[in-house]
Protein backbone atom coordinates (compact mmCIF):
# COMPACT_ATOMS: atom_id res chain seq x y z
CA UNK A 1 0.00 0.00 0.00
CA UNK A 2 1.07 3.57 -0.89
CA UNK A 3 2.00 5.51 2.46
CA UNK A 4 0.97 8.86 1.98
CA UNK A 5 2.51 11.69 4.22
CA UNK A 6 0.17 14.76 4.63
CA UNK A 7 -0.29 17.97 6.21
CA UNK A 8 -3.93 19.38 7.11
CA UNK A 9 -4.40 22.90 6.54
CA UNK A 10 -6.90 24.35 8.59
CA UNK A 11 -8.87 27.36 8.44
CA UNK A 12 -9.00 30.15 11.64
CA UNK A 13 -11.82 28.02 13.49
CA UNK A 14 -9.26 24.80 12.98
CA UNK A 15 -11.46 23.42 10.31
CA UNK A 16 -9.59 21.03 8.18
CA UNK A 17 -9.81 22.86 4.81
CA UNK A 18 -6.90 21.61 2.43
CA UNK A 19 -4.11 18.57 2.63
CA UNK A 20 -0.63 19.04 1.59
CA UNK A 21 0.69 16.02 -0.01
CA UNK A 22 4.54 15.65 -1.52
CA UNK A 23 4.81 16.24 -5.32
CA UNK A 24 6.41 12.52 -5.70
CA UNK A 25 3.30 11.11 -3.98
CA UNK A 26 0.87 13.23 -5.53
CA UNK A 27 2.53 11.94 -9.40
CA UNK A 28 2.65 8.15 -7.72
CA UNK A 29 -1.01 8.67 -6.86
CA UNK A 30 -1.76 9.84 -10.46
CA UNK A 31 0.37 6.86 -12.23
CA UNK A 32 -2.01 4.43 -9.92
CA UNK A 33 -5.54 6.16 -11.02
CA UNK A 34 -4.25 6.24 -14.82
CA UNK A 35 -3.50 2.73 -14.64
CA UNK A 36 -6.36 1.33 -12.80
CA UNK A 37 -8.47 3.17 -15.06
CA UNK A 38 -6.94 2.17 -18.32
CA UNK A 39 -6.90 -1.52 -17.12
CA UNK A 40 -10.76 -0.99 -16.98
CA UNK A 41 -11.00 0.41 -20.36
CA UNK A 42 -9.03 -2.25 -21.47
CA UNK A 43 -11.23 -5.03 -19.49
CA UNK A 44 -14.53 -3.09 -21.04
CA UNK A 45 -13.34 -4.09 -24.37
CA UNK A 46 -11.68 -6.99 -24.22
CA UNK A 47 -14.45 -8.99 -26.07
CA UNK A 48 -14.44 -6.18 -29.13
CA UNK A 49 -12.65 -6.96 -32.26
CA UNK A 50 -8.93 -7.50 -31.50
CA UNK A 51 -6.62 -5.75 -33.92
CA UNK A 52 -3.45 -7.12 -35.59
CA UNK A 53 -0.05 -5.12 -34.62
CA UNK A 54 0.21 -3.14 -38.18
CA UNK A 55 -3.74 -2.06 -37.46
CA UNK A 56 -2.94 -1.13 -33.98
CA UNK A 57 -0.34 0.80 -34.83
CA UNK A 58 -1.94 2.69 -37.31
CA UNK A 59 -5.14 3.75 -34.88
CA UNK A 60 -2.24 4.81 -32.31
CA UNK A 61 -0.35 6.68 -34.81
CA UNK A 62 -3.81 8.44 -35.57
CA UNK A 63 -4.89 9.27 -31.59
CA UNK A 64 -0.97 10.92 -31.37
CA UNK A 65 -1.35 12.83 -34.57
CA UNK A 66 -4.98 14.02 -33.45
CA UNK A 67 -4.41 14.66 -29.64
CA UNK A 68 -1.13 16.58 -30.94
CA UNK A 69 -3.35 19.08 -33.07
Amino acid sequence: MLEIHKNIVVDENQKPIAVQIPIEQFERMEEVIENYGLAKLIEEFADDEQLSAQEAKHFYGNLKRNVES
